[in-house]
């Protein structure tokens, strides 16, 4: 994947007023689950600038078309490039990347774009019972791309890969309802089938998911391992984009299509924040474009 940042575009404005070889990275979800990847790919690149897009208001992208999802994918990486000039893209949704990663890179290329992808393979290693839980979005489980996945590593019949989508989940994390009796017992009805069923070790195969990952742990207890691909994102973030991760002073912009103070309570707790950040707010254009309101 090559590592050398696109040409900015006319009309782009880097944040900060950077130049091309030092501009912000980009980074979209459906909401503001990939805040859980932006917090790891923080701690592995702390000079890194992130400009990031959460498109609430459309949240959760699970029940929606592939066909949809792609024309929210590109408009989101579109905004990113042309309006701050980013020089790479990070898919921080397991259901935009199963739908409109190609689609994606296609749309900006040569900018490099770093994709998801579930912890099926770490979870087929570490299992010990051969019982592997999924939990994701039915974007997700239904997508060609992720069934090709589980294919590659069911290791001949050794390991059983159970999947559940998971109503609600998204919905949860996007109001803050990530802590408490309500979320206990919407994890449990979820999680506690695959463990009455012999996992050992549960796959967060959405990025909002890792927001409920205390009380998801909680439930399952401790023999069962709880698995996510934050942490692997950044490395592979840090591959890519080290060259120039050295210059700038590092920074964050938040946008979101849903609501700013909502979506501001949220960033800071998935985060660990000290203060309430700013969030400005983007509205979608008949023609598939963002723009700020």
């Amino acid at each position: 994947m090559s590592t050398r940042p696109p040409k900015a575009r006319e009309g782009a404005s880097p944040v900060g007023g950077a130049t091309p070889a030092a501009a912000p990275l980009g980074v979209f979800d459906s909401g503001l689950g990939g805040l859980t990847v932006v917090r790891e790919m923080r701690r592995l690149l702390p000079a890194e600038r992130f400009v990031y897009v959460g498109d609430s208001g459309r949240a959760p992208y699970g029940p929606r078309s592939p066909e949809e999802i792609r024309s929210l994918s590109v408009g989101q990486s579109r905004f990113l490039l042309d309006r701050h000039g980013c020089r790479g893209l990070v898919i921080a949704c397991n259901t935009a990347t199963a739908a409109a990663a190609e689609t994606v890179r296609a749309a900006v290329s040569p900018a490099p774009v770093v994709a998801m992808e579930p912890a099926v393979k770490p979870a087929a290693a570490a299992t010990r019972t051969g019982t592997v839980g999924v939990l994701a979005t039915v974007g997700t489980l239904s997508s060609a791309r992720f069934a090709a996945l589980l294919a590659r590593h069911e290791d001949g019949g050794r390991v059983r890969f159970l999947t559940t989508s998971c109503p609600g989940w998204v919905e949860a994390v996007e109001e803050g309802r990530t802590s408490g009796p309500d979320a206990f017992a919407l994890v449990e009805r979820f999680v506690r089938p695959l463990l009455e069923q012999g996992a050992d070790t549960l796959v967060l195969g959405c990025t909002h998911f890792p927001a409920l990952r205390p009380v998801i742990a909680d439930v399952a207890g401790r023999g069962v391992a709880v698995l996510d691909v934050g942490e692997a994102v950044a490395r592979r973030a840090s591959e890519v984009f080290t060259p120039l991760a050295s210059e700038g002073n590092g920074g964050l912009l938040l946008y979101t299509t849903g609501d700013p103070a909502l979506f501001a309570c949220g960033a800071r707790a998935i985060l660990g924040l000290p203060e309430t950040p700013p969030v400005r707010r983007l509205v979608w254009g008949p023609n598939g474009t963002l723009s700020e309101d």
